[in-house]
């Protein structure tokens, strides 16, 4: 195990930089997520780590040796990708075993690594089969199990769970969790995916356009985050915003139809300003007695069995709660809420940061 230090790192392919001065210390040990929208630079950064694109600037090293001019072979990495890559003509005993006949080490030790990878993985009955007789998740288990038998200081993973079907997704994710905890391996996983980087993360990365946002705990981006992208991207369903002005009494805001909406705290914030008020749709709840509390015109409801999702506008500004109760309400009707202060944000209207 090693722990990874990425510092000041850039990317540019001739003047569009891509990396913008990235720095993300991995701990030994830890399992840290990339995420962050399509562009913005995360399988860049992983490709970077694993030596298959250059550094433009700036020095990435593990387990305090600098590999920036290093060869991915050399590296002490083990890669997985989201498209498994297996040899189809080899059966996943021979897969799992492939980079260490290449190392050139005896078939006792093959025999023996590839044995203890498939027991970790559920694989031991398959491994004389072949890819196309396995289901997807068992062919990404095998690409997994590729890479333990390496034993690397550090595993890079590529959106592994991409191609399988959302009942798979969860399962799997279960499932590497699982596999880290027993062997500890500095792990750096990209998804797109908020889910995945909150179920599965120590720390997350957050990024966007090439630049980290915020780094921390999935449960401290979620409590605060340092900025309205922050706070939509991390969270399912995405963080309520409306348009606000602080009232005077600094514990409340309100919109421009005159709808009050407190905070948990008096705020430093002088009276008047414009700010983004943000409460995420599982902190609305249905008003008790029905006759007070906020009015959300309904203009669709989703219900799941569990719990039920409803979307409408509040002052004329859309709005999404997510509420555990079963309703029988119609588009158009209005549904009167409350909202928990204590777990309102309040942004900067105009720069977005968190205030």
């Amino acid at each position: 195990m090693a722990a990874v230090e990425i510092q000041n790192v850039r990317k540019a392919y001739g003047d569009v930089e891509t990396i913008k001065g990235v720095s993300v210390d991995v701990p030994d040990g830890a399992f840290v997520v990339l995420v962050g929208p399509s562009g913005c630079g995360k399988s860049t950064l992983l490709r970077m780590i694993a030596g298959l694109e250059e550094i433009t600037g700036g020095t990435i090293r593990i387990d305090g040796r600098v590999i920036n001019d290093v060869e991915p072979k050399n590296r002490d990495i083990a890669m997985v990708f989201q498209n498994y890559a297996l040899y189809p003509h080899m059966t996943i005993a021979e897969n799992m075993g492939f980079s260490l006949r290449l190392a050139k080490k005896s078939r006792e030790e093959i025999a023996s690594r590839v044995a203890d990878a498939a027991r970790i993985l559920g694989l031991t009955d398959y491994l004389q089969r072949y890819p196309k007789q396995l289901s997807g998740g068992q062919r990404q288990r095998v690409a997994m199990g590729r890479a333990i038998v390496r034993n690397p200081k550090v595993f890079l993973f590529d959106e592994p769970l991409s191609n399988l079907d959302a009942k798979l997704r969860v399962q799997m994710r279960a499932e590497l969790k699982d596999i880290h905890a027993r062997i500890r391996t500095t792990t750096v996983y990209v998804t797109h995916d908020q889910i995945e980087a909150m179920t599965m993360a120590d720390r997350i990365v957050v990024m966007r356009d090439g630049i980290v946002e915020q780094v921390g705990a999935p449960l401290d981006l979620y409590d605060r985050p340092v900025n309205t992208f922050v706070a939509s991207f991390i969270g399912s369903p995405s963080m309520n915003f409306l348009s606000t002005r602080i009232e005077a009494d600094r514990r409340s805001a309100v919109t421009e139809s005159g709808i009050r909406l407190p905070f948990g705290s008096e705020t430093s914030v002088a009276p008047g300003t414009a700010i983004s008020y943000g409460i995420r749709p599982e902190h609305l709840t249905i008003a008790t007695g029905g006759g007070e509390g906020i009015p959300m015109v309904v203009a669709n409801i989703e219900p799941t069995g569990s719990e039920t999702f409803v979307q409408g506008t509040i002052g004329g500004q859309k709005v999404s709660a997510q509420l555990r109760e079963r309703l029988f309400i119609k588009t158009g009707e209005v549904l009167n809420l409350t909202l928990s202060p204590s777990n309102s944000h309040l942004f900067d209207a105009t720069t977005g940061v968190r205030l």
